[in-house]
């Protein structure tokens, strides 16, 4: 079996996200890039069932090379950020969550973008946009991700859910958690009142120090 390590990464993140409250059922999904093959999560398939073996495998051409089962709908926004999208600080992008957490979701029908309410805003960038809407599985919904994601790791998507990237599955994964519990805060907050937001000097303040942060 091929890429079986990273078959058998996205097969844990995938059930992870069911355990945290990110996904229901078969929503979501999560890739892992390997060179010029993807692994990626099949469409229609309980997470909790899922096995290495389920994963896909995939060519940056969208061509399955491994795998008895259709990989997911979305995996042409997947394939896109891999062509596509530039990391801010030039690390490599290997790795993408996309979710249908409750309250990133929630906001992404109010507004066009994450309000500051926290700093932990800045591990997606100086702000998280709000992708225009475009349905499921689409090149036009891959364009709108796209552009949001310009200069960002994140984005949400209108009506729809969060997609985050990153150096391997852990960094791309800690993104989506972040963005959740953002975006519940801000609604916690705007629920009680009119909550105060950062600056845009202090979330580009911050963006500047998480560059040296941790063991690194």
């Amino acid at each position: 079996m091929i890429l079986e390590t990273e078959r058998a990464a996205v097969c844990a993140y995938a059930r992870r996200m069911v355990g945290d409250g990110l996904v229901v059922g078969t929503s979501g999904n999560v890739s892992l890039r390997a060179g010029d093959l993807v692994a990626v999560t099949p469409t229609g398939v309980a997470y909790s069932s899922l096995t290495p073996g389920d994963i896909a495998v995939v060519d940056l051409g969208g061509q399955v090379v491994d795998g008895s089962l259709k990989p997911t709908s979305e995996l042409p926004m997947h394939l896109s950020v891999y062509w596509d999208v530039r990391d801010p600080d030039g690390e490599p992008v290997t790795a993408v969550v996309h979710t249908h957490s409750p309250h990133a979701t929630a906001v992404s029908t109010l507004v066009r973008e994450v309000p500051p309410i926290h700093y932990i805003i800045a591990t997606v960038g100086p702000s998280v946009r709000v992708a225009r809407y475009a349905t499921y599985g689409t090149p036009e919904l891959a364009a709108a991700v796209l552009e949001a994601l310009e200069g960002r790791r994140g984005c949400l998507m209108a009506n729809h859910g969060t997609l985050t990237y990153g150096d391997g599955l852990e960094a791309a994964y800690h993104r989506a958690q972040q963005l959740e519990w953002a975006c519940r805060v801000w609604l916690l907050a705007q629920s009680a009142g009119r909550p105060s937001l950062l600056p845009p000097p202090e979330v580009a303040n911050v963006v500047e120090r998480l560059r040296g942060y941790g063991q690194g």
